[in-house]
This record gives C-alpha cells, structure tokens and sequence, in this order.
C-alpha cells in the first residue's frame, strides 16, 4: 500500500510538473502566433485610434480622457490596468492596439522595448500637482512655499536634470539635508510604477517625484514616509486620513478638486500614445540565465520575494490564529444556541457577522477595513491580518459547525449521563471527534486563506504577488516573476499538504 501510495505522489507530481510546463510553452507559443496573425490596425495619429482597443492605467488622466472615445460608434474599447507597465505589457502581446500613457513613463518603456514607439502627435498637456485634503489649508501652504523656494535655489532644477537630461551622467542626485525634523512625519502616497517619477530602486521607492519631497522635507523640517500603493488609492489614501499628501504624478482635474485639494503645479507634461511596431529588428534576445540574473539579481531584485514571502508567511500565520479561536467560539455559540437554545442575542450577531463576510469579496473587506474601520493604524501588517483573520474565522466557524452536527447526538447524551456537563461534553467528546472529520477541510481553508493574501498589495503590502509586480515594473518581464511565485505558492501548499496527511495519519493510527 505505501508503494502504491508514494508511486502516485510520484505520478501526481510529474503531472504538475508538466502541466506548468506545457502550459508556459503554450503561452509562449500562442503569444507569438498572435503576432505573427492578428490583422492591426495601424495607428499613426490621435486620430487613428477610433475603433481600436486603448490600454490606460485605471485612474490617471489618460483614462479620463480614453473615456471620450469608449462606446462610440466605431466601438472603441478602453481597457483599464492597475499598472501602466501592464498596459505596456499588453500591447507587446498585441491584446491592445495602444496605450495613452504620460510622456516621460512612455519614454522609459520604449527605451526598453525596442518594438514600441511613440507616436510625434502629443494625446494631450497636463500639469502635475501634489493632493493634498482640503482641511489641509496649513500644510498646502508650507509646500507651495517650499516648492517656490526649490524654483529659485536651483535644487528643483538639479532634481529633474538628474532623471531626464542626464545623459552624461553629469548631474547628481540629490542628497537628503542635515537638518533638524522636528516638525513630525509627511506621509506621501504614491505609485511606484511610473519611472521616473516613482519606481523601485535598490528595494527602495524613488525617483523624481520623490526626491522632490524630499526637498520638500528638508525645507518643513519634516521626515519623510513613502507608502506605495495602487494608484487610484491615492486620494482615498489622503482623504481617510492615510497619507498626508499624494505625489505620483498626478493632475489637476475638476472631478479631482471635487473631492481634494491641491497644491501649485510643480511640472507640466503631456499625454502621449504608445503603439507596436512589430519590429523585432533591434530587440535582443536574452538567455535564461541572463533573463534570471535580470529579474532576481540585478539590484537584488529577489529581496522583493523573500520580504513578500515574509510578509505572506506573517499574514498567514496572524489570520489562522484569528480564524481558528474565532471559529471555534462562534461554532460554539451557534451549536448551543441550536441544540440547547440560548444566547439569542449572541447567536444572531454571529449570524449576521458570518452573512457579510461570506458575502462579501475578501478584497472589499481588506480596503474597508484599511481605509475606513482601523483607518488611524499605520501598520499594513496588523490591518492585514485583522482582515484575513475575520474573514477566515466566518468560513472556520461554519466548517466547525458542520463537524460539530455531524457527531452522533448520542454522544452528548452519553457523557451528560455519566455526570459531565454540556460544556465538558463538547470539549471532551464532541470537539475531538468533530476535528477528525474536519480536519481536510480546515487544511483547504488554510490553503485558501494563504492565497487570498495575494491581494494584499492593494493596501501597498508587499506580499509575493506585489514583490513580483515589483519586479515586473522594473524589468517589463512578466514570464519568470509570475511563474516564480506560483512555484512558491504551490511548494508552500504542497507543504502544508503533506504535514496535514502525516496528521490525519497518526490521528487515525491512534484510534487503533
């Protein structure tokens, strides 16, 4: 039997082994043969992009102004990303015909995607300001003073030379002052995936944009506090209460001032419309190894997984304890209120608590629960763990349950006819059984729950989803990251998998 047995988990193994492969290479190839097949449109002016499909980051200008053209009669479509380097990505696999984008992003991502250019006509001008809340009145005013004092001191000029006409290498960077930052901490909220405004360097956030508040910083007497998040998170960010102000290279537009404030323009740029080529003249073709060093090693890129990997491990950990104690309570209250009656009151809180989370997608409940319920924590991985743990502890309490009435009722009968109490009882007779019975599928919400953590990044977390998104902003690769932290996932799970079988197995051998 254990033969039969070790030679499935061999079989079953090499299945999953080759069906990632296949996979990959599927995607490979049908990546290609869309390129090779799809008859584009060519796009050689704004006004060519009529009827087309237009790629645009969620909540920046360019989406704002792609939504004119959305639903004409030509049948253009607007397709909306997270992240402007997915956008790009999309259009380097032909799934959108062009994307709108802010000039100097776009000028990074065709430098490095030789098959991508951009075409002469300018989309649209804009400028770009610091959000701010509107009660900020105070604040508002120290930055614009400051802003106006980096103008005439030449720093705001050293700053922008040194991240676009800096071809020579000429100008430096600028350093952070020796001053004293006794007047608190400014929160900046931004989106570290617009280079090169904001992007991840040396496993910090910097950039343009962040240099710039830096300065800002060192003129207020203030230190400094970067929180990377999505980029359409920003204003909530700022108006809850999260982050002072929002710097990532944002407009000015009237929906905006509508529900924040705010400060002097510091640069004017201009919309441009990306498009592909098709040629794979100048495009080098890099290695395994060299595309491995690219991702994982050049500027310690893998430290991105191992912290998300942390993080992942924490979360997951924080919220079990939560789910289970939780669980079992409201299990317990339900149970007894079923069989014993009682605890009404009780009994219908954990009801309703138990309706609305299961309800509910896990993501809504995380960004209520960070912008709104713990809106004054600071600490994303205590707000994390608060919010997976409850809504784990939903899905625990109803599998307890289940155990729990699925024990012969006989049971509690018995040990309350030797003299036991109903409480005694379930601990002692009831609980033990029902574990047994529960156990493979408190082990799948425990798989589950370690999944789910991958939408932590919408509160700016790094877990190994956003460690990888990291690494994809910066290197434009989306293959090797991803399947990087799906083999991670899966080893933790097959982990966690075969410790829950050894488990099950001496449980069994212990009713023997």
């Amino acid at each position: 039997m254990k033969k039969n047995r070790t030679r499935k988990n061999r079989l079953l193994a090499i299945f999953i082994i080759g069906l990632i492969c296949v996979t990959t290479f599927a995607a490979i190839g049908c990546g290609k043969s869309t390129e090779d097949t799809k008859d584009k449109k060519v796009i050689e002016s704004v006004d060519d992009i009529e009827g087309t499909r237009i790629g645009v980051q969620s909540g920046t200008t360019g989406a704002i102004y792609a939504e004119d053209y959305e639903g004409d009669e030509a049948g253009t479509i607007v397709e909306r990303y997270n992240k402007g380097a997915d956008a790009i990505q999309s259009l380097k696999l032909n799934k959108i015909d062009c994307v709108i984008i802010d000039e100097l992003p776009a000028l990074e991502y065709v430098a490095r995607n030789p098959e991508l250019a951009i075409l002469d006509e300018e989309f649209t001008l804009e400028e770009y300001a610091m959000c701010i809340d509107k009660s900020s009145t105070a604040l508002k005013l120290q930055i614009n003073d400051a802003l106006k004092e980096l103008r005439d001191n030449g720093i705001y000029d050293q700053i922008v030379d040194y991240y676009i006409n800096n071809e020579d290498g000429s100008v430096e960077k600028y350093v952070p002052k020796d001053v004293s930052r006794d007047n608190g901490t400014l929160i900046v909220a931004t989106n570290a995936a617009f280079p090169p405004y904001e992007f991840y360097s040396e496993g910090k956030v910097t950039g343009l944009d962040m240099d710039l508040s830096q300065a800002v910083c060192d003129i207020l007497g203030m230190k400094l506090q970067i929180e990377d998040m999505e980029f359409d998170s920003i204003i909530v960010a700022v108006t809850s209460g999260k982050a002072d102000v929002g710097v990532a290279g944002m407009t000015v537009t009237e929906d905006r001032l509508k529900n924040i404030d705010f400060t002097d323009s510091y640069t004017t740029s201009k919309q441009v419309i990306v498009v592909n080529t098709g040629s794979t003249q100048d495009i080098e073709t890099l290695s395994f190894v060299e595309k491995f060093k690219q991702n994982f090693i050049d500027d310690n890129r893998y430290e991105y997984l191992l912290t998300g990997f942390r993080n992942t491990i924490i979360i997951t950990i924080g919220a079990v304890i939560i789910g289970i104690i939780l669980g079992f309570l409201i299990a317990m209250v339900r149970t007894t209120h079923d069989r014993i009656g009682g605890l009404t009151i009780i009994n219908a809180i954990c009801r309703v608590y138990v309706t609305i989370i299961r309800g509910t997608p896990a993501m809504v409940q995380l960004l209520i629960m960070f912008y709104i319920i713990l809106a004054a924590v600071n600490n994303k991985i205590v707000v994390a763990v608060i919010a997976f743990g409850l809504n784990s502890a939903a899905y625990v309490s109803e599998i307890v349950r289940s155990g729990i009435m699925a024990v012969d009722p006989g049971q509690m009968e018995a040990g309350q006819s030797l003299g036991m109490t109903y409480n005694m009882t379930m601990i002692r007779v009831i609980l033990p059984q029902a574990v047994k019975n529960i156990l493979p599928a408190l082990c799948n919400e425990l798989i589950s729950l370690i999944k789910e953590t991958s939408i932590s990044g919408y509160i700016g977390l790094i877990d190994l989803t956003k460690g990888a998104d990291i690494i994809r902003s910066n290197t434009y690769e989306a293959t090797m990251p991803l399947l990087a932290i799906a083999l991670i996932y899966l080893a933790i799970v097959m982990i966690l998998t075969g410790f829950v079988h050894k488990l099950e197995k001496r449980l069994r051998n212990n009713e023997r």
